[in-house]
């Protein structure tokens, strides 16, 4: 991993292969390795540049909430040590949420995005106070439980009783976040902005990848987002849920290699 400085903190980063480069956000609560299955489709003619997000994985957290702000900063300055002007960019879920940030701050740096299980409206009321009881529960009893509550939301039905090894391999990367990165992450989410209004600003290519069995953001969150962002794009991945790129890699990394594929001479 090569480390950085930003802002109040340490950013790790990984890269594999040469070509495009090519930016890949993790999920909430786990770190880069998330992609490396799915990324094997993509190593071959693509620099991939896999982040773990401040508070995941070897980055550290910071003072106070991550926040979408402080998120997409840490990416500028991870773009900016790597030597990249303009990239193409997925992320799943909390990576979507930092996309959707970098694309209001940073977006003559965004050549196309892939958007994976994620949604652009803020957390309602009801969302927000769940994840600031989780954050002071944490906090006071320790993560080890969280993670146990979390794999059921994460993980579509079909992994859960026919992978295991999915499932221990989420649990091992979880389990890298201490309690305060846990607790400080969930009250940046609870903070972050509403994005709808800023999806028909969106005039890059865009791919929207959800699994049919998510049940924290799945179809019609992503149908959401293709009603509102111009010429965007829709694919289900079967028998995946919250964390699809990692239930499915093999499909994921595809369908990811051919929307990039697809945009070269253009």
């Amino acid at each position: 991993m090569i480390q950085i400085k930003s802002g109040d903190t340490s950013i790790g980063y990984k890269v594999l292969g040469t070509g495009l480069p090519v930016v890949l956000l993790h999920p909430f609560p786990v770190h880069h390795e998330f992609w490396l299955p799915a990324a094997q489709a993509l190593v071959s003619g693509y620099r991939l540049i896999l982040p773990d997000l401040r508070g995941h994985g070897d980055s550290g957290v910071g003072e106070g909430p991550a926040t979408m702000e402080k998120h997409a900063a840490d990416l500028v300055r991870i773009l900016d040590h790597a030597e990249v002007g303009q990239a193409r960019f997925a992320g799943v879920s909390i990576g979507g949420y930092v996309l959707f940030e970098f694309w209001r701050r940073y977006r003559a740096r965004v050549a196309a995005l892939a958007l994976f299980n994620t949604k652009a409206p803020s957390d309602s009321p009801e969302a927000g106070a769940v994840r600031l009881r989780a954050a002071a529960d944490v906090l006071e009893r320790g993560a080890e439980s969280f993670f146990e509550s979390m794999v059921p939301k994460l993980l579509g039905e079909t992994s859960r009783h026919s992978r295991p090894d999915l499932v221990d391999g989420a649990m091992r990367m979880m389990r890298k976040m201490s309690p305060e990165s846990v607790a400080q992450v969930q009250r940046g989410m609870a903070a972050r902005p509403d994005s709808m209004p800023d999806l028909k600003t969106i005039n890059v290519p865009t791919l929207l990848v959800t699994g049919d069995e998510d049940i924290l953001s799945g179809p019609p969150e992503a149908d959401l987002m293709r009603q509102n962002i111009p010429s965007s794009q829709m694919k289900i991945i079967r028998r995946a849920g919250h964390y699809s790129p990692w239930e499915q890699p093999e499909e994921a990394g595809q369908l990811l290699r051919q929307f990039f594929d697809s945009l070269l001479g253009m």
